[in-house]
């Protein structure tokens, strides 16, 4: 079994059940996606550009956006806690995720996966 699939099915509930799901909403989303195990959490790349990260931490389920910075729409959803340029959703139940908002932000996501960080 793959780290990134290991890490998903070593959390405990309600988070394992949680990243099931996302897992299918961005493989159904973005089916060339590839999962991979980068800085000790599961990363969905595209073309080797990074998509979104999925984090177990604090209590809460974070779903980091690399290029979160272009996104244009559902800003007000989106955390980013004192990080400059990553800023990603929080779910602490199953009921939380809306799937359309996860779904919209991770076309965004795909839409902008060449574009450079902006550090200004």
């Amino acid at each position: 079994m793959k780290p990134a699939e290991q890490y998903i099915l070593n959390q405990p509930e309600p988070f394992k059940t949680m990243l099931l799901q996302v897992q299918v909403i961005i493989e159904n989303t973005l089916p060339e996606a590839e999962l991979l195990f980068k800085w000790k959490v599961p990363f969905y790349y595209v073309q080797k550009a990074p998509i979104c990260y999925l984090n177990v931490t604090k209590g809460y389920l974070d779903i980091g956006f690399w290029a979160a910075q272009y996104f244009t729409e559902h800003l007000e959803k989106l955390q980013s806690d004192k990080r400059k340029y990553v800023k990603s959703l929080r779910y602490r139940n199953l009921d939380e995720i809306e799937m359309e908002v996860l779904i919209e932000l991770l076309q965004q996501a795909y839409e902008h996966r060449d574009k450079k960080i902006i550090t200004n």
